[in-house]
């Protein structure tokens, strides 16, 4: 690969990061284990722990932001063979480069307030913006710990209980977007309970972390080219999805998609599913409690 078509293929990665970022798409399951208990007289106990990685936040978001040093391109003869440029072209080269430079501040610029009016107002450039979203995390009930990890990932422990007057998401973050719900909690007519676990899958349709975490899959490939096609640039490590969520009730299970099915457990029934990149349907699953 030349040295354009391997700035333009890692180009073309940054535009799918920046597209992701801004369509909400941007807050995903790391390594975790998530619990649901459900009691037949509407009564709840909702947990997650582990990881929750921020794209906004990674050093994967910030790729792009700079142009760096200039750099002259190779200049050719009438026969495609290269050759020294001239002083007339260096001087036209440098100058359509400023221009470029100066068009991508501005938007880099542009798409970071972007990115901070969905992020409760925290600026993502900011070297404290892990810190202020560490602290309004805290203000929420429920976060019990959250722990700064470092490009993006945050270590979480939340919980929550009470009785389920009203629908249950999670997370809920004050001014952030409502699209990055891991975990619906439906309650529908009739005292039936719908279940579903959208930001637990990869692929599946109905996720909009599909979405993302498919177009992330080959991003690493693509940030990872040098400015001269090689490997000289590493992309930066995300966290990898991977791990369970649980229902555990003692209503009428009506349905549900897990592999095995319910099993039983000290007169409950367990729900079980494995999450891992690989997951294509998002966990399911319609719960009747008493009437």
């Amino acid at each position: 690969m030349n040295r354009l078509s391997s700035i333009k293929t890692r180009a073309a990665g940054l535009l799918v990061i920046a597209s992701l970022a801004l369509t909400s798409c941007f807050v995903t399951p790391g390594k975790f284990t998530s619990q649901l208990e459900l009691e037949q007289d509407g009564s709840f106990a909702f947990s997650y722990d582990g990881e929750i990685f921020f794209l906004g936040l990674s050093e994967l978001a910030k790729m792009g932001g700079s142009m760096g040093e200039f750099s002259a391109d190779e200049c050719y003869d009438d026969n495609f063979d290269v050759r020294e440029c001239t002083e007339e072209e260096l001087a036209e080269q440098r100058s359509d480069w400023e221009e470029r430079a100066e068009q991508k501040a501005a938007k880099t610029e542009k798409e970071a307030q972007e990115m901070a009016a969905m992020m409760g107002g925290i600026d993502p450039t900011d070297p404290e913006a892990n810190e202020e979203l560490r602290q309004l995390l805290l203000r929420h009930e429920g976060w019990n710990k959250v722990e700064v990890k470092g490009n993006g990932v945050f270590d979480v422990e939340f919980a929550v209980e009470g009785q389920l007057s009203h629908d249950l998401l999670f997370p809920v973050i004050e001014g952030f977007p409502s699209a990055n719900m891991f975990v619906q909690v439906i309650k529908r007519d009739n005292n039936v309970v719908r279940v579903n676990a959208l930001g637990f899958s990869a692929q599946g349709d109905n996720s909009s972390m599909g979405s993302m975490m498919g177009g992330m899959s080959g991003l690493a490939g693509l940030a990872a080219l040098g400015k001269d096609g090689g490997d000289n640039e590493t992309a930066p490590e995300m966290p990898v999805m991977d791990g369970t969520f649980s229902i555990i009730t003692n209503g009428q299970i009506l349905a549900n998609n897990t592999d095995e099915g319910p099993q039983m457990i000290d007169a409950k029934t367990v729900l079980s599913w494995d999450i891992d990149s690989g997951t294509a349907a998002a966990p399911t699953a319609l719960i009747k409690l008493q009437p």
